[in-house]
């Protein structure tokens, strides 16, 4: 009868099962008879750079916490998907890793399909540092016609500080504005993409002051959720409760909908959809 591992072991127990699922001759070690699959221990400390002695008392629960960049050096040994790294983390330091930014050009048929399937009801996918690069049919005839635009253009600040039809969308320009500043900075920041973002914000820091002045203030918001009011130039004024959601599997994506509060606007946006050109379509960057 196997016994289960204690609360204290569940770190080595962790890294045991996973050691196990690898094949020595994939990373060419010797394929010669092994009592146990997988790799040995001495093995995966020799592809992680540190003592065996210690990697040993690490999956026998001694030694004491891991430290960050021992654990990182692990999971790239022990091959870990994002999840698998974050969840060794949990284990080892109760604590997920610092993020490490991925840049991210678009999104499966299967996730575009989810946006599509949300019609009449506006929706995008944007990247950690306000990149979209989703949207559905609605998206295009109430917000912007991101097919327009150049992949490495579609970002909202751009939009938002560079583009006067954006600004005239706005019913309090300064309001929106400010509040996009600070809430893209906080998912930048969580994101671990300060640098991935610094051409950006030198660049709109140049060609808008209003801009260069509301980034020096370092206001932080969430996105979560809230009314936005947009004046559309056919339909006029409609207000919209946005909701922005996590993409699971992917923590550098977020799924925004813009819901009208009117129901009466759904019939409005799908008349719009269905006599906009063929070519105002979905679209991913």
């Amino acid at each position: 009868m196997r016994s289960h591992p204690t609360q204290a072991n569940v770190l080595g127990t962790y890294l045991k099962t996973r050691r196990e699922k690898l094949d020595p001759a994939a990373f060419g070690f010797p394929p010669e008879r092994r009592r146990t699959p997988g790799l040995r221990r001495e093995e995966v400390a020799q592809r992680a750079n540190i003592s065996p002695t210690w990697y040993t008392w690490l999956e026998q629960g001694r030694g004491g916490a891991p430290s960050a960049e021992v654990l990182d050096r692990i999971a790239r040994a022990l091959l870990l998907t994002d999840i698998e790294r974050e969840h060794l983390f949990l284990l080892g330091l109760g604590r997920p890793p610092e993020a490490r930014y991925q840049g991210s050009e678009g999104v499966t048929p299967r996730l575009q399909r989810v946006l599509d399937a949300l019609e009449p009801t506006p929706a995008l996918i944007r990247t950690a540092v306000w990149n979209v690069i989703a949207w559905n049919r609605a998206a295009t005839v109430m917000l912007h016609d991101y097919g327009s635009v150049p992949p490495q253009q579609r970002n909202v600040l751009r939009f938002i500080f560079l583009e006067p039809r954006a600004r005239a969308a706005q019913y309090d320009w300064q309001s929106v504005a400010r509040f996009c500043v600070g809430a893209f900075r906080a998912d930048a920041a969580r994101a671990g993409a300060a640098a991935e973002v610094q051409p950006l914000v030198d660049e709109l820091s140049r060609l808008s002051p209003e801009f260069r002045a509301m980034w020096s203030d370092n206001d932080v918001h969430s996105h979560g959720e809230g009314l936005k009011h947009i004046r559309h130039p056919t339909l006029g004024r409609l207000p919209f409760e946005y909701s922005a959601f996590a993409v699971d599997g992917r923590p550098d994506l977020t799924l925004v909908i813009y819901n009208p509060v009117n129901p009466a606007d759904l019939d409005r946006i799908r008349s719009l959809i269905r006599s906009a050109p063929a070519d105002a379509s979905v679209g991913a960057g």
